[in-house]
C-alpha cells in the first residue's frame, strides 16, 4: 500500500508566525523606554535570560532540521522512501521509531524534517513516530542522561526502551485513528522546474521564517511559565508519587529545554523519585511549549491540538509502566 503526500492546503491570508514576530519587534523598538526599565528587575533579567538560552540553545538544530528537510524535499527521490520503509505502515511505525537512533540532535530539528517526511509522502503515521522518537533516544541525549546519572544504567534503559515505546504506540494510534486532513502544511512555492541548489536554498529560507516564528512564539511562552511557576509547589508534590509524576511532566511541557541537556536538569530535582524523574525526560524531547507552537506551524493548528494531548497522555503512562518494571 502506498501513501501520496498530504496536499497542502491553501488558505486566506492570515496572521502567522512572522507577521507575529514582525509585530513582536516593532513593540520592543517603539517601546524601548519603558522596556529598558522594566528588565531592570530580578524576574524580568530571569525570564530574558531563560527566553535567550532557549532560542540560542534550540536555534543551531533547527536550522540542521530545516536542512535535512529542505534536502529531503529537493534531493531525496520519492522511490527511496518506497525502499527504505515497509510498503505497511503499521510495519513502517517501529522501523520509524528506531530509525531515530540515527539522527544525533534534539526535537526543533526533528520537526521540519518529519514535515520534510510527509511532504515526500511518507505514511504520517511513520513520519510522527520518527518526530517523537529521534530527539529522545539518539546517542548525545543517551550518552548525556548517563553522565548525568552516573552508576545508574537502568535510567539511560529506561529512558530509551520507554520513549521508542511511546513514539510506536502514538504512531499506531495515529495510523489507526488519525485522519489525513488533520494536517495542514504550509503552502509553499512550487520548485518543481527551479534548478536543483536554487530549489534548496529557497526552501531552507521558506521553513527557517516559518518555524524560527513559531520557536521564539513558543520560547516567549516557555521562559514565562518558568519566572511564574513557584518552585516551593514543586517540593510540596514530591512527597505525593502520582501528583509528582504528573507535575514532572507539567514541568517538562513548560520549561521547554533540549533533550540533550534535560537529563542534568532531571537529576538535580533529587526529591523526585526516579520515576517521577522517567516522566520528565520522556515527555519533555516530545511535546512542550515550544515544540506545540512548531508542530502547530508546520502540520496546523488542528494538527497540535489533537496530537499534543495524545503525545502527552501515552508518554506519562509509558513511564509509569517502565519505571515499574526497570527502576
Amino acid at each position: 500500500m502506498s501513501y501520496s503526500p498530504v496536499v497542502p492546503v491553501s488558505k486566506k491570508r492570515r496572521i502567522g508566525s512572522v507577521e507575529l514576530l514582525a509585530g513582536i519587534l516593532i513593540a520592543v523598538v517603539v517601546l524601548r523606554g519603558p522596556l529598558i526599565t522594566a528588565f531592570d528587575s530580578p524576574a524580568a533579567r530571569t525570564w530574558a535570560t531563560i527566553f535567550v538560552s532557549i532560542v540560542v540553545q534550540a536555534l543551531p538544530f533547527l536550522v540542521f532540521g530545516v536542512l535535512i528537510s529542505a534536502a529531503i524535499a529537493v534531493f531525496v527521490p520519492t522511490s527511496f522512501f518506497v525502499r527504505a520503509l515497509p510498503r505497511r505502515a503499521a510495519l513502517a511505525v517501529p522501523v520509524a521509531g528506531v530509525a531515530g537512533v540515527a539522527l544525533p540532535g534534539c526535537e526543533c530539528g526533528s520537526v521540519p524534517i518529519a514535515g520534510g517526511l510527509v511532504r515526500r509522502g511518507v505514511a504520517p503515521a511513520a513520519a510522527l513516530t520518527f518526530l517523537l522518537s529521534a530527539p529522545a533516544v539518539n546517542p548525545v541525549v543517551l550518552v548525556a542522561t548517563a553522565v548525568a546519572f552516573p552508576g545508574r544504567p537502568e535510567m539511560v534503559a529506561a529512558r530509551f526502551v520507554a520513549s521508542v515505546l511511546t513514539a510506536m504506540i502514538v504512531g499506531w494510534l495515529w495510523l489507526r485513528f488519525g485522519r489525513a486532513d488533520w494536517i495542514r502544511l504550509p503552502q509553499r512555492p512550487d520548485l518543481s522546474t527551479t534548478p536543483k541548489w536554487t530549489a534548496f536554498w529557497l526552501s531552507v529560507r521558506h521553513d527557517a521564517i516559518h518555524a524560527g516564528g513559531f520557536l521564539v512564539v513558543g520560547g516567549l511562552t516557555a521562559a514565562f511559565l518558568n519566572v511564574t511557576v513557584p518552585r516551593r509547589w514543586l517540593d510540596a508534590l514530591a512527597d505525593q508519587p502520582v501528583l509528582a509524576i504528573l507535575a514532572l511532566a507539567l514541568l517538562a511541557v513548560l520549561l521547554s529545554i533540549c533533550s540533550e541537556a534535560d537529563a542534568f536538569v532531571a537529576a538535580s530535582l533529587s526529591q523526585f523519585s526516579l520515576t517521577a524523574r522517567l516522566a520528565f525526560l520522556v515527555v519533555g524531547p516530545m511535546i512542550d511549549v515550544k515544540l506545540f507552537a512548531m508542530q502547530a506551524g508546520t502540520f496546523g493548528r488542528g494538527f497540535a491540538l489533537r496530537f499534543a494531548p495524545l503525545v502527552f497522555t501515552t508518554a506519562v503512562l509509558i513511564s509509569v509502566v517502565t519505571g515499574s518494571v526497570l527502576l
